[in-house]
């Protein structure tokens, strides 16, 4: 795994070497921050975020660049999958206690414990119960989370739009390219696609929202603007939560869940079912043990060689 970069690449960076420093102490901060480490501070389990009332809201350009500046550099899949789980605010935290509690459970192992234990959340959040990073950040700031929701409810063209605006500045400043991890596509302004260099195989980006996207001061290097934390594997049994071919057409504006349009949005949100089988009623029920998927993860890893292939 790569570290993070110390090396401040902001734009409004000034020769005086005292506010050096002080962008210096900020940047470290902040990358530490985005995606945080997984930990168990999450609120008391069945505390929700509340639920959504009256008209949609609206967002200023500028609103939803703040809002998607900590995910627009995820992997197209990655960001569909969080986009979509974010209009689910009440479930993240639920999610992610279990995410906590079986964090001994990967790959394969990990997918049937999902099932045998019949989680009633949407599909969008079980998705990334493989990413407890990210699980994490969006259940530690569900204030965040809620509005990004709202905003992907409300207008998902802006949303996405705001991705690419943030996409193209990282661009700009040299920081988002072609990586052993990632693959960056310009396919022109305003078209940035960003995929994972081996299929199946994810990544999340850690980085800096006020470092990666502004241009270096002169005499700074860009250095390592982005790092990654551990591979992810995501196989076949992960298809029934979302990752069957999730994608973002740009030029639709349209984020593509099992290979066809997600359409959930403000109107329709309390009837809307986009997956086939209907979730499991009733709470959640340990059913499976934690010997035998231990020993699972044990094989699955010998398997696979190496890294926290999930």
């Amino acid at each position: 795994m790569r570290q993070p970069s110390l090396l401040i690449g902001s734009a409004s960076v000034t020769g005086a070497s005292w506010l050096t420093c002080a962008a210096l102490l900020g940047a470290v901060a902040f990358a530490q921050q985005y995606p945080p480490q997984p930990t168990q501070q999450y609120p008391a389990y069945g505390q929700t975020a509340p639920p959504y009332y009256g008209a949609a809201p609206s967002f200023s350009p500028r609103e939803l660049d703040d809002l998607v500046a900590r995910v627009a550099l995820y992997s197209d899949p990655l960001l569909a999958e969080v986009l979509t789980a974010s209009t689910f605010p009440d479930q993240i935290q639920q999610a992610a206690w279990w995410s906590h509690q079986h964090r001994y459970l990967y790959g394969d192992g990990l997918a049937r414990a999902i099932a045998m234990d019949r989680l009633p959340y949407d599909p969008s959040v079980l998705g990334l119960i493989p990413f407890p990073m990210v699980l994490d950040m969006l259940a530690m700031d569900t204030g965040w989370t809620q509005q990004l929701g709202a905003a992907v409810l409300a207008d998902r063209s802006d949303v996405m739009d705001a991705v690419q605006r943030m996409r193209q500045r990282a661009w700009d400043a040299g920081y988002l390219r072609d990586s052993p991890e990632q693959r960056v596509i310009a396919r022109g302004p305003g078209w940035i696609e960003i995929v994972p260099a081996s299929p199946g195989y994810y990544y999340v980006p850690t980085y800096n929202p006020a470092v990666v996207f502004y241009r270096p001061a002169r005499g700074v290097s860009i250095g390592l603007g982005i790092s990654f934390g551990p591979r992810i594997y995501i196989g076949a049994n992960f298809a029934s939560y979302g990752w069957a071919g999730p994608s973002l057409d740009w030029r639709a504006h349209t984020v593509i869940i099992d290979r066809r349009p997600w359409t959930r949005t403000w109107a329709n949100r309390g009837q809307y079912q986009h997956y086939q089988s209907p979730r499991p009623s009733g709470p959640a029920v340990e059913r499976h043990e934690k010997e035998i998927h231990q020993r699972e993860r044990h094989d699955d890893r010998h398997d696979r060689g190496r890294d926290h292939d999930r």
